[in-house]
């Protein structure tokens, strides 16, 4: 009988040669975090010697990789991590934390300092947008695709019209 356990998976991210100071500016954000390693590149290698070249670290419960690979690949949109966050204390912690030197988006979207993709949304934004009653759900989305960073408040009252 095959193993029935879940392989764990790991994210990894290819920086150019940010990969170290990226891992430390999560860790930084993220309560709970760590980094586990850092492997650095030696001598005659395709990168600096000492340059981290892979750097490992835990957001939370979640694992990552990050590699300084070189400049041959960028992050875009297509790709994006989504924060649950609890409360509106939560969403402007996070959405201010990594919109520092990096760039908002609508609808709660964000791109940091590294060019990585975020979504910071509140828990129970599903229950917002998908109310059963169809014009409450078509106000709360209206709200939303108004906003940058999502504002819980504002987001029941366009629902409660």
């Amino acid at each position: 009988m095959p193993d029935v356990t879940a392989p764990m998976i790991t994210t990894s991210l290819w920086f150019d040669t940010q990969a170290e100071e990226a891992a430390e500016f999560y860790v930084s954000v993220f309560p709970g975090s760590r980094i586990t390693h850092v492997q650095r590149y030696g001598p005659g290698s395709p990168q600096p010697e000492g340059l981290a070249m892979v750097v490992g670290f835990e957001l939370g419960d979640t694992r990552f990789s990050a590699l300084n690979g070189g400049p041959d690949f960028a992050f875009t949109e297509a790709t994006s991590f989504v924060i649950g966050c609890r409360d509106q204390d939560e969403v402007d912690h996070y959405w201010d934390a990594l919109t520092d030197g990096g760039s908002e988006g609508q609808c709660g979207w964000l791109k940091d300092r590294f060019g990585v993709s975020w979504q910071v949304v509140p828990n129970g934004m599903g229950g917002i947008l998908g109310d059963p009653d169809p014009a409450r759900a078509q106000r709360a989305m209206q709200a939303m695709l108004g906003m940058r960073k999502l504002d819980i408040a504002e987001l029941q009252a366009a629902a409660a019209g």
